[in-house]
């Protein structure tokens, strides 16, 4: 089933007033779903008409001096795109990567691109830059060749340079461009399988030691601060205001605009004084909260259910066959970015910049563009390598809201959100409820599924186990909060719910949780991972002692494929979890960098153990209730396993991005291994608040 049928993209393109009255007065925008990805603000629109441009120098230069500078729209925000892209380049190019540099999400120099999500930055970027550098090659080989008087084919690249065998004789790529733009086009070219080796970061020195500037960083002349008033509640409008206090205050600038309240000042102390000055009464009304969302979902429909029919939706009752029907509820999670939301604004006339934190820069060039009625090509946005996103920053209103106060003053603006901000303001992953409905025959084998998702999502909803009679709904809803992507979307929920009950459908067919999964599978890269992390982990050997327990799940998306074994402890008087132990075996295709796929597939299970086990938002009558770090809980050092990696190399297929699939396993194993060690089936996400006494 394809996530075109059920994902639906965000379209976020305000004019500048209804968007700073929707931020400003706390008007929630909901994530609507159409198209083919439930990726925030990727709204299909902004990506038409835009193909990929065909000629060399669009997408790579090489100067003089031997610098190859290479021309990309995707943005570095921590996955190591940077990095992969480089190594790309530099292994087709056959030049050192250290003599590459990476101009990336500056809609003024590079190719539009839809933006940073949905792990396609590995299968669609690399082979595109892979193309150029091949073209780039060629042409520098029959350069060469006409400069020697000899046929390109005799003639080889390296290091760089261009070398005649024969001869002896090398030139290198500067000295045959002269700095000249390639006026050829890319053409049909083959390009190589990635060579599978451990590249360090680039820049990675530059982040150790402070040099790297990040948004928050950055300084243009004149430049002023810039902070907004935030109302109270989501859906609040002002009733009354009093900025004279406020006015007052030596270099403060206050900027009102219905119920959008800025204020700018010399520096970031100035700015929180001037708002605390700022006297508003806001109007506020009853809403949700997250004692009675999931009944709230399950009741405020948006728009039709999207499903999927395979050979028949009925589950034939039979009471020789076990049944299973159970309801799984999955909380609101922050994306918890290192870096909040930040933006530097400058107008020079007409002509917007901005510097800022995301994943899609021409999207938010195509916001900034309509908020200020502006043609695209007034507007420039460019991307600092960012800290952090995790599906988080696809959209653009701390750039609005900074250009916003810049044009009110005439002056740059730098406007960094607060962690408060940050956990109220921006959107979050959605919640749902999912329910399924199943039967298993006395061979063990599944013979009917029947699932629902209520406003998750439909990201890896589809079932990977082979059963003759399915039926799969996604049913959207209206979300009291303002909900979007986040690290591999809705399969977190999906496969959480699914591997969980997979484990009691063992349980009532008899079988071990391995062998029932194995009998049911033929999908041979799946069995593939899973049978890879069951045999390190040592799985069926041993039971792993008192007040412990092991559990395991596997899953598949956007071309990866994962499994996860854990052993967890309980502490037997507090009923306290604490992970022990993960295995992760994961498969993408081919490995472009060793190391760095390592580092996603721990780094995603440790963002998944939050969500496992402690991660939730609060909220009531639209307020955030734990909107600090000192309130809601994210992963610690203390609360870190140790982990096993076994990556699967297929070289024999194409490399697919790694960046989400790798999450989607680690909360049903932890899940799977608390029923070990407690029988006790926890079906919520997280789970912690579940078992935990006192």
């Amino acid at each position: 089933m394809s996530d075109a049928v059920f994902e639906k993209l965000a379209a976020l393109t305000p004019d500048r007033r209804s968007f700073l009255k929707a931020l400003g007065g706390g008007l929630t925008f909901l994530l609507t779903f159409e198209a083919d990805a439930q990726e925030s603000g990727a709204n299909g629109h902004h990506g038409r008409g835009h193909s990929l441009p065909e000629n060399i120098s669009a997408w790579l230069h090489i100067g003089e001096d031997n610098t190859i500078t290479v021309f990309t729209g995707k943005v570095e925000v921590g996955q190591n795109a940077r990095t992969a892209l480089t190594q790309a380049v530099s292994e087709e190019l056959r030049t050192p990567p250290q003599a590459i540099r990476l101009v990336m999400g500056d809609t003024d120099r590079t190719p539009f691109d839809m933006g940073t999500f949905g792990s396609r930055t590995t299968p669609t970027m690399a082979p595109q830059l892979r193309r150029a550098a091949v073209a780039a090659r060629e042409t520098l080989l029959d350069l060469a060749a006409r400069r020697w008087k000899v046929g390109a084919s005799s003639l080889e690249a390296a290091n760089g340079c261009v070398r005649n065998p024969a001869t002896g004789k090398t030139i290198s790529f500067g000295e045959l461009t002269k700095g000249q733009s390639f006026v050829q086009s890319i053409g049909p070219v083959k390009v190589d399988k990635p060579l599978s080796r451990s590249l360090a970061k680039v820049d990675g020195r530059d982040f150790v030691t402070g040099k790297h500037r990040f948004t928050a960083d950055l300084k243009r002349p004149g430049m002023l601060y810039g902070g907004i008033l935030r109302p109270p509640a989501f859906h609040a409008t002002v009733s009354s205001l009093d900025t004279s206090t406020a006015e007052k205050l030596p270099g403060v600038h206050v900027v009102h605009d219905g119920d959008f309240i800025g204020v700018t000042a010399p520096n970031s102390l100035a700015v929180t004084r001037a708002l605390a000055a700022i006297k508003a009464t806001w109007k506020t009304e009853p809403q949700p909260s997250n004692k009675n969302l999931f009944e709230y979902l399950k009741a405020n429909p948006d728009g039709d259910a999207a499903s999927e029919v395979v050979r028949s939706s009925v589950i034939a009752v039979d009471g020789n066959r076990p049944q299973l029907w159970t309801t799984y509820h999955i909380s609101y999670i922050a994306h918890v970015p290192l870096e909040p939301r930040a933006a530097v604004a400058e107008w020079n006339g007409s002509k917007l910049t901005v510097w800022t934190g995301t994943q899609r820069p021409f999207g938010v060039r195509s916001e900034l563009a309509e908020a200020f009625h502006l043609p695209e090509e007034s507007v420039r946005v460019l991307v600092p390598d960012t800290g952090s996103a995790y599906g988080g920053k696809h959209t653009g209103e701390c750039a609005v809201e900074a250009a916003t106060l810049a044009k009110a003053v005439g002056r740059p603006i730098k406007l960094v959100w607060t962690r408060e901000e940050e956990f109220t303001w921006a959107y979050f992953r959605p919640a749902g409820v999912i329910e399924i409905r199943s039967a298993v025959g006395k061979d063990g084998r599944i013979t009917a599924w029947e699932f629902h998702n209520y406003n998750s999502g439909a990201s890896g909803i589809t079932m990977p186990y082979d059963v003759p009679n399915q039926e799969i709904v996604y049913h959207p809803s209206r979300s009291p909060l303002r909900q979007g992507s986040y690290r591999g979307l809705a399969s977190t929920a999906n496969n959480f719910a699914r591997e969980s009950h997979m484990d009691d459908l063992a349980r009532a067919a008899g079988l071990d949780p391995l062998a029932f999964r194995l009998k049911n599978l033929t999908n041979q890269r799946l069995r593939a991972v899973l049978t890879a992390a069951a045999e390190r982990f040592g799985w069926g050997r041993a039971k792993v002692g008192a007040n412990r327990g092991a559990g395991l799940a596997c899953g598949t998306e956007k071309g990866g494929y994962v499994a996860t074994c854990a052993e967890i402890s309980v502490d037997p008087d507090t009923r306290n979890v604490k992970v022990e132990r993960v295995v992760t075996a994961f498969e993408c295709g081919a490995i472009v960098n060793p190391d760095q796929l390592k580092n996603q597939v721990e780094g995603a299970g440790l963002m998944g153990l939050g969500g496992a086990l402690f991660e939730a938002i609060q909220f009531a009558n639209g307020r955030i209730l734990n909107p600090k770090l000192s309130e809601y809980r994210v992963p610690r050092f203390s609360d870190l396993p140790a982990l096993e990696t076994i990556l699967l190399n297929r070289r024999d297929l194409d490399s697919s991005g790694a960046g989400e699939t790798p999450i989607m396993a680690i909360a049903p194993a932890i899940g799977n291994a608390i029923y070990d060690a407690l029988q006790i089936r926890v079906r919520a996400l997280p789970m912690a608040p579940h078992i935990v006494r006192g």
